[in-house]
Parts: structure tokens; C-alpha cells; sequence
């Protein structure tokens, strides 16, 4: 038998019913010579310092750095993990070849390689490497199996990233905690988190210092036309009205009018970042808001892979472009220009040089149905601009004219939309910002035809003005700074060409962000995101730059790069890391540096114990699970129970009280979220007098039974 591991059980449903694995057993479905398993995830993790010694169980400087001799790993505590990973184990034990269907990506790999150096797997491996999960996607991936030893770089970038991570969070956070906490507070230290909030650190700096000073500038109307003078902003207001004074003694006249006409090209495809950013501003989406909900259109089959850090497909896609194009029936009124005439093989669209493991996000042409508002809103940002794309640029006039009035000169510019293109596509989506407000764009001035020589009468006047601080990152303008370690830069190309020392990855700056906001190192005021006390008390007392540099932080991504390109040594990469985890240790131990971290108090901070502490589990409201019957709609309550807020079609439901016994809301949140409760006594059995122990679960068809 041949054994196939998804990472989730959606997926492995998929896998198994094009595959021919049609027989349902206990975690997992056999069937046309295939076993088809899954994990949830991550089932393993690396173990904890503890797991190696005692000792190191306790937080005490004393005994930093903790580099274990060998990194190993473990599987996560929880019974359903366990429970999953013995039926993988056995499966593992008795197949003969294994098909990792993980996500394909570096995270997707590693998840899959630990859970099967975990199982002791002997046997051969190949690799399931797909960009969509339609029926064709797995079906052609299927016929097209990769070897194992195709992604043994990628795993290594993982093990690298996984045990960075691990080396520099583990140790910096009990180092700076120890040394500066004052035994009130945990300071988080992390690889990719610390640098992130000392760029939000610093620009907080940067509007704190600015100070806000008036300006004067001269301008002038010509036959409705506004001019503004050539010349450094005025400081006093006396030079504005001397200026003033002399331009009313002087006619306006023409020396230069020139008309050129340009381009503007089209909006690159979606990599998820621009995908965040893009949603950040229209919507107001977090970046971890954005990545859940395409995540829910990828695993619906409606979007392609999106964990991607490319804008490019690759070129054996073009044959399929006008398929997805044809099933996008719902913008017939947009593709039917582009259907009309061959695809063109656009250069900023394909490009094999540009496409590593994944292309573009863009649509697979199925027809979507039961989508939620939000998931609406992301999948046509997503259509809309594949369908941009593949439209004419739009064509513009843009106008330079110069004049002068007296020694004085003068300039004014303007822009006109002669064809708007890929513009069509977009019109429809600048109606309102991410607050419900209507975007009113500023338009450019029309402007008249001018003759150089022509002069004639014009009224001067003074525009009185402040000048204004650096604006605070919002999520979108992080993410593109996160992407370029710190630089800002608008030029697609110069980014591409950045991404490769940016700070984290596309899949991790989403979560790094939410991290800041759990650790009350930040917070958000409307869309802009703010460090608090703590933040920047935590900034200042860290001395050693590697931490918070995002340019240097960029330099090890960079380094992590090129252990997936195979352009670099995984055990190198340690050393280094344990050389810079030990020089940080001395530097930290003995330095004089003053604290200056005062705790933020929205909420009172757990005091550090020597003992582990054990993390409470945040509790999730019922109304935010999914249906598990029909997995489109989400939960509601009523007055009997909670059901599926799409009850009349669905139909599930499960009352408040079962077997004569009144379910808890966590009762009822695993029942639902993971099939079944924790075990009960006094169970009631129906029609009987019999009273059980047992744990009441829900079947394959989603009704009650006791197990």
C-alpha cells in the first residue's frame, strides 16, 4: 500500500476521492491501493529545554545559554495528537511507500518530515507538489510525483528557521527577562518579532521629535491654471508678502508647454503580502484576518497556493489562462474583451525566472458558492486584478508647463486618462475605504493649451501651510516595510529584487504582528499601530543592534534563502548562531545598561515564576466555529442549542442538553470543534434507565452517539 499524508483532514477528503480511497476508517481512508492519513498541522514541535535537563526547567542566568548537543524532537500534548500520530505510525510501519501531500512549502515540509522522523519511516518517499487543490491540480500532481530528495533543501531551511528560532527566543528571552524584568514581567525576544517593533519603535520616535513648523509658498492663477513658484518653501511670512507684493507688479508668462503621452502599467498579481496590504487598506483587514480567509478560499479550491512571495506565473501556465477566464462567469462583463482576442504572453505576468516553488495567487476558474461577506471581498480583489492583468495599459497625456513672472519661475502639471485600460476593472473597487467612507480622489487639473511667448494677467496669492511628521505604520505599510528590512520602496521591481533580505516570511509576518499585540508590546489606534511603554522600554534597553536591526535580520533570512537554494551549509548556519547566541549571553550578563522598561498596565502582567507556567488556552467563542456539517456557514445559538446559521439547508444542531445532561460551553465547543467531549458520567441513556460513563461524539453523519 501506498500511504499519503495531508496536513489536514479537508484536504486528505480531497486527496482520497480522486485517488480512489473511498472506505472511511479511523483517521484515515484506504482504498484503490492507497492509505490516505493526515495530521492537524504541527503534531510535533522541538522539545523544550527541560526535555533535555532538568535543570534548565528554571529560569537562572546561571545556566545560559541552553544549546542542547543535538536538537531533537517531540510530539505536542494533546490527546488527539497522540491518538493521530499512532494511527500514522501504524500505517508508516506497514506500507511501502510514502507520499508526503503536505502544504507545499517550507512549513508544509517540515511539519510532515518531523511527524515521519518521528514515526521511524524506512521506506521511500516521493512528494505531492500542487499549487490548487482542484480535482485536475491533484490528479495531474499525482501523475507527476517528485522525489523526497527533491525538498531535502527546503526541510533543511525549516530545520534552520525552526531551530534560529529556537536558539535566539529560548535563551534572549530568559537572558533579557532575568536581567531586566524586575521580576514583574516576561520580555519576549525573538529573531523576526524584535526587529519588527524596533522599526515601530523608532518611526514612534521620529513623530515624537518632529516638531511642526509654518511654510509659505507662492502660486499664482493663469486662465484658470494653477502655478506654483520654483522655489524653497518661505519661513516667514514677511518674505511671502514681499514675494507677493513683486509678483503683482509683474505679468505671468509661458516658456515651456509640453505634451507627452504615457503609460501606466498594470498592477501586478497578488503574492500575499501586496494580497495584505491591499486588503489592509480597502477593508481593513489584519494581515492575519487576510491570510485566514484566503487560506479558506485555497482549501474551497476557488484560489491557488497562497503562501507566496511572487507576483510572476510560470509559463506552462499561459495554455490554462483562458480556461480560468472562461469560468469566471460572474465577470463575464470584464473577460469578455480579453476572451476575444489569443492570451498574450505578457513578460510581467510570465516569467519562469521569477517562480520558484509557487506562482501568483490568482483564481481557478471554479464557481463559488455559500462565501461569507468577507471571504467575498478578498476573492474578488483576487479575480479582479488576474482579469487586470491581461488588459491594455492604461494610456494617459501628461502635461509640463512653465512660466515666470518676472526672475520668479513657475510650474504646473496635469494628467489626463486618454484610454483607461486595466483601469475598467478596478473603478468599481475605490468606492469606499477600509472605514465605510466614500474615497473622493483628488483629480488632476485639466489643462488648456498654452503657446510658449503667450503672457498675460494672473492672480498671485500665498498658500500658508505646516509642515508634517513621518506618518505611523499601519499594518499595510509594515508588511512592505517588513518585506524590504526597514527601506521604503514603491518600485515593484526594486522590491522583487529586496525580498530576498527581507525579515520573515510572506506565511510568519502576519502571526509576528498579532505576537506584538499579545505581548502588549503594541496596540492599535484606528489603523495605526502604536508601541506601548513596554514596547519601547524593551527597545531602549536592548544595546546589542543584531536584535533589533531589520537589515541585519535581513541578512539571515538571506542566509536562510540560500540553505533552500542548496547555496549554503545548514550546520554553518548553527554555529553561527550559537557563537551570536553566546556573545549576546556575556554581553547581556555583564552589562551596566540601565532599565528602562515600564510595564504597560491594560491588564495586570504575570509574574515570572521558577517554575513553568502553564498557558491557559484562549477561549473561542461558539459563534466563531464553522459549521462541521457543511463547513461554509458559521455557528449561531438559539434557544435550544447551537446550529448552523444556515440551519434550514444544513440542518445541524446540537441541543444544550443531551442524555440528561446539560453541556458547558466547552463541552460544546469540543463536541463540535473536535468531534467530541471530554468523558461524563450520568449519561442517560434514551428509553432506558441505564446510566453510563462515556463521551458523547458526533458520527459521520453528525448525529449524537456515546463512545
Amino acid at each position: 500500500m501506498k500511504l499519503c499524508i495531508a496536513e489536514k483532514p479537508s484536504v486528505a477528503r480531497d486527496i482520497a476521492e480522486v485517488i480512489g480511497a473511498k472506505q472511511r476508517h479511523d483517521g484515515f481512508y484506504e482504498g484503490n491501493g492507497y492509505w490516505v492519513t493526515w495530521t492537524f498541522g504541527h503534531l510535533c514541535t522541538l522539545k523544550e529545554p527541560h526535555d533535555y535537563h532538568e535543570k534548565w526547567k528554571y529560569w537562572k542566568l546561571e545556566d545560559l545559554p541552553i544549546i542542547p548537543e543535538k536538537f531533537g524532537i517531540k510530539l505536542i500534548e494533546d490527546s488527539g495528537v497522540k491518538k493521530q500520530f499512532s494511527i500514522i505510525e501504524k500505517l508508516v510501519s506497514s506500507c511501502e511507500e510514502v507520499i508526503n501531500c503536505g502544504d507545499a512549502g517550507q512549513e508544509g515540509e517540515l511539519i510532515q518530515r518531523w511527524v515521519l522522523s518521528k514515526a521511524k519511516c524506512m521506506v521511500p518517499m516521493k512528494r505531492l507538489w500542487i499549487s490548487s487543490l482542484t480535482e485536475e491540480a491533484i490528479r495531474e500532481g499525482f501523475q507527476a510525483l517528485k522525489t523526497g530528495e527533491q525538498y531535502q533543501n527546503l526541510y533543511a531551511a525549516g530545520s534552520a528557521r525552526a531551530i534560529g528560532d529556537w536558539l535566539l527566543g529560548m535563551n534572549a528571552t530568559r537572558l533579557f527577562t532575568k536581567k531586566f524584568g524586575q521580576g514583574k514581567a516576561t520580555l519576549s525576544i525573538g529573531r523576526v518579532q524584535t526587529p519588527t517593533l524596533a522599526m515601530i519603535v523608532t518611526r514612534q520616535k521620529e513623530i515624537d521629535a518632529f516638531r511642526s513648523e509654518e511654510y509659505w509658498e507662492l502660486k499664482t492663477l493663469y486662465r484658470e491654471t494653477e502655478f506654483s513658484a520654483s522655489i524653497d518653501r518661505l519661513k516667514t511670512q514677511e518674505k511671502a508678502d514681499k514675494g507677493l507684493a513683486y509678483l503683482k507688479e509683474h505679468p505671468f508668462e509661458i516658456t515651456s508647454f509640453e505634451q507627452k503621452e504615457g503609460k501606466e502599467g498594470n498592477p501586478r498579481l497578488f503574492d500575499l503580502t501586496s494580497l495584505q496590504v491591499e486588503s489592509n487598506k480597502k477593508i481593513g483587514n489584519s494581515a492575519e484576518e487576510t491570510l485566514k480567509i484566503v487560506q479558506s478560499l485555497y482549501e474551497k479550491k476557488l484560489v491557488t497556493y497562497p503562501r507566496v512571495d511572487t507576483t510572476y506565473l510560470s509559463e506552462d501556465l499561459h495554455p490554462k489562462i483562458e480556461g480560468i477566464m472562461k469560468g469566471l462567469i460572474h465577470y463575464s462583463r470584464f473577460t469578455e474583451s480579453v476572451l476575444a482576442k489569443p492570451i498574450p504572453k505578457l513578460k510581467t505576468v510570465f516569467d519562469d525566472k521569477k517562480v520558484t516553488d509557487h506562482h501568483a495567487i490568482i483564481p481557478t476558474g471554479i464557481q463559488p458558492s455559500g462565501l461569507s461577506h468577507p471571504e467575498q471581498q478578498i476573492y474578488d480583489m483576487i479575480v479582479r486584478r488576474f482579469i487586470a492583468a491581461f488588459y491594455p495599459e492604461c494610456k494617459v497625456s501628461n502635461t509640463t508647463v512653465l512660466g515666470k513672472v518676472g526672475q520668479i519661475e513657475f510650474k504646473a502639471t496635469g494628467k489626463q486618462i486618454i484610454e483607461p485600460g486595466w483601469r475598467v476593472v478596478w473603478e468599481e473597487t475605490k468606492e469606499s475605504d477600509s472605514e465605510g467612507k466614500k474615497v473622493v480622489e483628488k483629480p488632476e487639473q485639466t489643462m488648456p493649451h498654452f503657446e510658449e511667448g503667450e503672457s498675460g494677467p494672473h492672480e498671485p496669492f500665498i498658500h500658508q501651510g505646516k509642515t508634517s511628521p513621518p506618518k505611523p505604520y499601519t499594518e499595510a505599510t509594515l508588511l512592505r516595510a517588513m518585506e524590504t528590512a526597514g527601506k521604503t520602496v514603491d518600485d515593484e521591481e526594486l522590491r522583487d529584487m529586496m525580498k530576498e533580505n527581507g525579515i520573515g516570511r510572506p506565511a510568519t509576518r502576519a502571526n509576528i504582528i498579532e505576537t506584538l499585540f499579545k505581548r502588549k508590546y503594541i496596540e492599535k489606534k484606528r489603523k495605526n499601530l502604536i508601541a506601548t511603554s513596554t514596547g519601547v522600554g524593551l527597545i531602549d534597553t536592548i544595546q546589542n543592534e543584531l536584535l533589533k536591526s531589520p537589515e541585519l535580520t535581513g541578512q539571515w533570512e538571506r542566509k536562510l534563502r540560500l540553505i533552500e537554494k542548496g547555496e549554503y551549509d545548514l550546520e554553518q548556519f548553527k554555529r553561527e548562531l550559537m557563537i551570536m547566541v553566546r556573545e549576546l549571553t556575556d554581553e547581556v550578563i555583564f552589562s551596566q545598561a540601565p532599565v528602562r522598561i515600564q510595564l504597560h498596565t491594560d491588564q495586570p502582567v504575570a509574574v515570572v515564576k521558577e517554575k513553568k507556567e502553564r498557558k491557559k488556552a484562549e477561549k473561542q467563542s461558539i459563534e466563531e466555529l464553522d459549521c462541521p456539517k457543511c463547513k461554509t456557514h458559521k455557528l449561531m445559538t438559539g434557544k435550544r442549542g447551537v446550529g448552523c446559521s444556515n440551519f434550514k439547508i444544513c440542518g445541524f444542531m446540537v441541543p444544550f442538553e443531551l442524555l440528561g445532561k446539560k453541556l458547558t460551553d466547552k463541552q460544546l465547543t469540543d463536541l463540535i470543534s473536535k468531534g467530541k467531549t471530554g468523558k461524563m458520567k450520568g449519561l442517560l441513556i434514551p428509553g432506558s434507565h441505564q446510566v453510563i460513563e462515556g463521551a458523547i461524539a458526533l458520527d459521520e453523519s453528525f448525529n449524537i452517539t456515546v463512545v
